[in-house]
């Protein structure tokens, strides 16, 4: 069985932070950031706003990011070795199954069916910008009936991986 799971949300709202607690959990799972696929800064726009136009989907290479989610999906342990990732083989003397999981982690995954740039943050970009550009893809989200399990933000982050592993073990639970 293949799960991909994704979480999403807002710059600098934690979403690397829960990733790297659960692939830390989870059995034979690999992760692909989505900050992983930006543009060259050179390629990213300047707004109205007087920003670079980081928090908008055209500064992503979103094909090349489906390209290596394909990848995964197509054989997720050729996909685990090439990345360095020890996943648990299936044999007689062994009990684990063959479940794999992909995460998938960035702020802009349901707009197209380690936050690394390098740029400082200058006053208002968040107040400007990031907070506008996520409230806009959220509402697309809602928009489209993309089915999103919604999390408490003020919760502590203990709080939060426990509740997300929580639900991620119920889900494998229940469709093994």
């Amino acid at each position: 069985m293949k799960y991909i799971i994704g979480i999403g949300g807002m710059t600098n709202g934690g979403k690397t932070t829960l990733t790297n607690r659960l692939i830390k959990t989870l059995p034979n799972c690999c992760v692909i950031h989505q900050d992983d696929f930006y543009k060259p800064e050179d390629q990213i726009e300047v707004g109205e706003d007087g920003f670079k136009q980081w928090d908008v989907l055209e500064s992503l290479d979103m094909e090349a990011m489906l390209n290596t989610v394909l990848a995964w999906l197509n054989n997720p342990m050729k996909f685990a070795r090439t990345h360095g990732i020890n996943i648990q083989q299936n044999s007689q003397e062994s009990n684990s199954d063959d479940t794999h999981i992909l995460i998938l982690e960035g702020f802009l995954l349901y707009s197209y069916n380690t936050h690394n740039y390098k740029v400082s943050d200058p006053p208002g970009l968040f107040d400007g910008h990031v907070w506008p550009m996520y409230q806009k893809y959220r509402q697309e989200m809602d928009n489209n009936g993309v089915d999103v399990v919604h999390i408490d933000g003020l919760k502590s982050r203990d709080e939060l991986y426990h509740q997300v592993l929580e639900d991620i073990q119920n889900t494998l639970l229940n469709r093994s």
